[in-house]
């Protein structure tokens, strides 16, 4: 009687410490970092079919990579297109800047949890690979920030990242970036993230996706913040570890770090 005792005693106090551990993880995710962060930000970029690698790379433009550098661009292992632009977009930065200024990027490609058309009973299987696989690619990587804006490989990505702040192995910061084209509600991958709090900033391109997800970051639409870039010499970037994006004007701005 008395093991027994002892034994549900400590299976409490675990589960205690667990849900404790998750409240503080969630908590200081949502909280800005005024402490001064690493010079530079080792960042995994999620890239998708379709139109996510698009908006990805229009956001990656006014990046500042001369800070978020190493960069890791993951794929799904049946989406060769979204790398060969990465790549493309990888040279051309080459082209402008020197390899020490922007960094260098690996190109990287991961299990998908489901094809189009796969049914969920045979998802379940794959799922379960594709997390095995995230598992190997966040120990190799070891990112401290991970972009992403809506392709489904970045969910095993954004949960295994979360496991390892709760159990305090590595802090990545999930920053994610709702596709512009959506306008009502979140996808799949954001509504997941947004209800499990899994990501440390949501972003979202639509005012009424504002109102209906409160806790997300109202942005506006980044295609047309693209062409303040060029007119008006505004930059938008990630602010410090746990920042937010957030556009200064000119020259005459000064971020601290």
């Amino acid at each position: 009687m008395a093991s027994s005792n002892i034994a549900l005693l400590l299976t409490i106090g675990i589960i205690t410490l667990v849900v404790v551990r998750i409240i503080y993880v969630i908590y200081r995710s949502s909280k800005p970092l005024h402490s001064k962060s690493p010079r530079f930000l080792s960042t995994l970029i999620v890239l998708g079919s379709g139109g996510h690698t698009a908006e990805m790379l229009n956001l990656l433009h006014v990046l500042q990579k001369e800070r978020f550098k190493p960069r890791y661009y993951i794929a799904a292992a049946t989406d060769n297109m979204s790398l060969q632009k990465a790549k493309t977009f990888e040279d051309s930065l080459l082209g402008k800047e020197a390899l020490e200024e922007v960094g260098g990027a690996e190109f990287l490609q991961i299990y998908r949890s489901r094809e189009v058309g796969q049914s969920y009973i045979t998802s379940v299987g794959t799922t379960l690979i594709a997390i095995a696989h995230a598992l190997w690619l966040m120990i190799k990587i070891r990112p401290q920030v991970i972009l992403c804006n809506g392709p489904g490989t970045c969910v095993p990505l954004c949960v295994i990242a979360f496991l390892f702040k709760v159990l305090g192995i590595k802090w990545s910061s999930i920053f994610y970036v709702e596709s512009i084209a959506r306008v009502r509600k979140l996808s799949l991958s954001g509504l997941l993230l947004y209800k499990l709090r899994m990501a440390d900033q949501l972003f979202v391109q639509w005012p009424q996706l504002k109102e209906k997800y409160p806790r997300a970051h109202y942005v506006g639409v980044f295609a047309s913040r693209l062409s303040e870039v060029l007119d008006n010499g505004t930059y938008m970037f990630l602010c410090g570890v746990h920042g937010m994006f957030v556009l200064v004007k000119g020259d005459n701005a000064s971020i601290t770090y």
